[in-house]
């Protein structure tokens, strides 16, 4: 049994949308699988993504709240759209109550027939760093089912057609009575011959041996947003599997997984990154090229920097998602080389350099008095 989605997440029940996806987004980088490779993260990852897709969307929380995992088990969850034919789940209330007047009922009801809508589909998609930044086209191979086109849905072989299930009448449905101490009570199940449809195939479609849909694996194109990120989901409209006797397709679900840059991380909408700069520069101060997401770019470097202060380069971070003319920041972490060596040249420079300072260099060295110069 899945444990309480709230507290996989880590949250409160009452916690905020914002607050389910900075949960999300903080396990997420914890247990996934391509950075945390020990025992059972794996599974705790599908663990968090499942919670955080009930929780995520309003829907899917309130039923969870209201019946808990039974309000939204199944492909996609428990959909109460689909109760307006009330179909199977009619079925369990009718097995449930019916003969508890103290005699079996004698009607029936017919199951559905007609077309029905395909199972959404999920796919894990690896995306590098500056593809998530930026967005683009990708290219995705996705296994699902399609309507067979030799029959064109229906499972029966061109020229031929259906007939009435002799097994249920047409009903789609069998129903058994049984006598109990407290009255009769029905039970309501599929019909094994025509599995519910009511209709028997005279002959079957050879391409796809009656079952009207084929597995098949479609090339897709698919847009990414600039600024997604990991755990982001993106929704395909009807390029699940194919729906059942002409039925709609259901819907693709792709979740967005952001490989780590050797350069750059990631905060929000901001960058981060790191350079390296002599002690000459830091004094004197500097224009050097860095690397961002754009390109190589000039930075400023303000004379009598000191180690480990960060320069912040505008609107060269990560486009807002939705609204790419919004952008975050890069900031950049200076560090400074101080050298453990110097030659006999660069010796006598410092040693005057000291001297005129007023400092004096015996303990430690130049290379202390260089230490020295910068604030640790």
């Amino acid at each position: 049994m899945p444990g309480d989605y709230y507290e996989t997440l880590g949250v409160a029940r009452n916690a905020s949308k914002e607050d389910l996806k900075q949960a999300y987004r903080r396990l997420a980088r914890k247990y996934h699988p391509d950075v945390n490779k020990e025992p059972g993260a794996e599974e705790r990852f599908k663990e968090i993504n499942r919670a955080y897709e009930v929780l995520s969307e309003p829907e899917t929380r309130s039923r969870y709240d209201q019946f808990g995992e039974a309000g939204v088990s199944g492909a996609g969850g428990f959909n109460y759209g689909d109760m307006g034919d009330m179909g199977g789940f009619a079925d369990i209330f009718e097995t449930i109550f019916s003969g508890f007047g103290g005699g079996a009922t004698t009607g029936t009801t017919r199951r559905r027939s007609g077309p029905s809508k395909g199972d959404d589909l999920r796919l894990d998609l690896k995306l590098d760093f500056r593809e998530a930044v930026f967005g683009g086209e990708k290219e995705i191979r996705i296994p699902h089912l399609e309507s067979c086109q030799v029959c064109k849905g229906n499972g029966a072989k061109p020229g031929t057609g259906s007939r009435t299930c002799s097994t249920c009448n047409g009903q789609g449905q069998v129903r058994r009575a049984t006598r109990t101490p407290f009255g009769s009570f029905a039970q309501v199940s599929a019909c094994p011959s025509c599995n519910g449809s009511g209709e028997v195939i005279e002959e079957k479609c050879e391409v796809c041996g009656g079952a009207g849909r084929r597995q098949e694996t479609k090339k897709l194109k698919i847009t990414i947003p600039g600024g997604v990120d990991n755990g982001t989901r993106l929704r395909v409209s009807r390029e699940g599997d194919a729906g059942v006797r002409g039925g709609p397709s259901g819907d693709l679900y792709v979740y967005l997984y952001v490989e780590p840059d050797r350069e750059f991380t990631r905060d929000g909408m901001n960058i981060h990154s790191e350079i390296t700069i002599s002690y000459l520069q830091a004094i004197l101060g500097c224009t050097v090229p860095v690397n961002t997401v754009d390109g190589e770019q000039e930075l400023i470097i303000p004379a009598g920097t000191q180690p480990n202060t960060v320069l912040t380069m505008e609107n060269l971070g990560v486009p807002k998602l939705g609204n790419a003319t919004m952008r975050g920041d890069h900031l950049i972490t200076i560090t400074i080389d101080i050298p453990t060596r110097i030659n006999p040249e660069e010796r006598e420079l410092l040693e005057k350099l000291a001297h005129i300072k007023g400092h004096s260099h015996g303990k430690g060295g130049i290379e202390g008095f260089l230490g020295g110069l910068f604030h640790k």
